[in-house]
């Protein structure tokens, strides 16, 4: 009986290693493929705008007489969209707001703003406010686009695959890269499940980086929204599916964040550091759009969508343990960024040149008083390893491929619990 028990447990490791194997390779082939098809897919940047008025012309260029506002309501009530309405409706423009956005956008808002866009034969999309807003107003451009598809049968990629009305793009948060990308994340209202959508059609025809918008913003917001910035850049250049663009991109924001988001922080009125970090935003936006992330944002959504924890802070915290787990596998290009962020010199080796890099990052998060710690029930912790490991999986092509073992690792560390995985 002892014999047969332990033949059986030979097998079944032997098993999961054949299939573990087998995943990796799917995992790596899925990737390679991806990147192959890189040059030949419609990527497209929107149309930058500097003011309100150049939105007000180019939707009258449009013919659209009816827009949909998609913004938030402490942004409304703040008074932030008045200016860029008042311009609209002096062009002759009606202008319909939902103003019901949540910070991680639900499904719920995605069908209340859609009932306003089609009550009211609304001709374009505008939204306003940080990644919230502008995913939601994206989720809304594809139910328009595929009436009989809801959001959930949508998610993955390509599987919009029609033009949106025309989008606009404003943030107001200088982090989260919304008006470059192609993707919307969207959680299930009932199931708190979190998903993106990923298609061409996603992407804005048009965003307005006004710096002038993020000033108000509370400290909290600017450090994290910053960070989130700076996830993307450094996710997507570390990870296998890089090109020269989208290399460039990465370390171009990378510098500026690690030079304007501590002044921004400590001097919230410097429009010129604002304006930096809009255009770091704007570039990680372009880089990671290409290249991807990794697995700080599928940990980070997965946080998002059990806990309604704000993106860019899950980002923030998990983005250090994360870098240092990768270990020897990203030196090199950590290496890299601290060479071209002039943190230090080409004589330091490349191990030491990248723990600089992720203390460089810590300090941030320090200086800026962002913890180190996240609170997630242990209990929780399988199914959030379980869902960021489905979500990552074969689409991130990450440095490092990790199943959920290794992601329950980095939870656990994250949530200071004594590592049992």
């Amino acid at each position: 009986m002892q014999v047969s028990q332990s033949f059986a447990f030979f097998l079944c490791n032997l098993y999961n290693k054949f299939m573990n194997i087998f995943k990796k390779f799917y995992c790596r082939v899925y990737q390679i493929t991806m990147r192959t098809l890189l040059p030949f897919l419609p990527y497209r940047q929107p149309k930058v705008l500097k003011n309100n008025q150049q939105v007000g012309e180019q939707l009258q260029n449009l013919g659209a007489k009816n827009v949909l506002f998609v913004t938030d309501k402490s942004l409304e009530d703040l008074g932030l969209t008045q200016p860029l309405k008042q311009t609209l409706n002096q062009n002759n423009i009606n202008v319909f707001v939902y103003d019901g956005v949540v910070p991680n956008p639900t499904t719920k808002n995605v069908a209340e703003a859609l009932d306003i866009y089609n009550a009211n034969n609304c001709q374009a999309i505008i939204g306003f406010g940080g990644g919230s807003s502008m995913d939601c107003a994206k989720a809304v451009g594809a139910r328009v686009a595929r009436p009989n598809k809801q959001i959930g049968e949508m998610k993955g990629i390509l599987k919009v695959r029609k033009s949106l009305p025309p989008l606009f793009a404003v943030p107001t948060t200088a982090g989260t890269g919304s008006e470059t990308t192609l993707a919307a994340v969207i959680c299930d209202e009932q199931t708190r499940h979190k998903y993106a959508i990923n298609d061409f059609p996603l992407i804005p025809k048009y965003a307005l980086l006004d710096a002038s918008l993020t000033v108000g913003l509370p400290k909290h917001i600017t450090s994290t929204t910053g960070m989130d910035a700076l996830t993307h850049a450094v996710e997507a250049y570390i990870g296998k599916s890089t090109t020269k663009q989208t290399r460039r991109c990465s370390l171009r924001a990378i510098k500026m964040i690690f030079e304007n988001l501590p002044e921004v922080y400590q001097n919230p009125q410097n429009l010129k550091a604002r304006e930096n970090m809009l255009e770091a935003s704007y570039l990680a936006g372009l880089a990671f759009t290409k290249s991807y992330v990794g697995y700080v944002h599928a940990l980070a959504h997965a946080l998002g969508g059990k806990y309604n924890t704000p993106h860019g802070l899950a980002n923030a915290v998990l983005l250090p343990y994360v870098l240092k787990s990768y270990g020897k596998k990203i030196a090199k290009k950590l290496w890299k960024i601290g060479i071209f962020a002039e943190i230090f010199d080409k004589n330091t080796p490349y191990g030491q040149g990248a723990q600089i890099v992720i203390e460089k990052i810590e300090e941030l998060n320090n200086f800026m008083q962002i913890p180190k710690h996240l609170e997630i029930n242990k209990q929780d912790i399988a199914i959030l390893a379980k869902t960021a490991e489905h979500e990552a999986n074969p689409l991130y092509p990450v440095p490092v491929l990790w199943g959920e073992k290794q992601l329950m690792q980095i939870y656990s560390q994250v949530a200071n619990i004594e590592n049992l995985y």
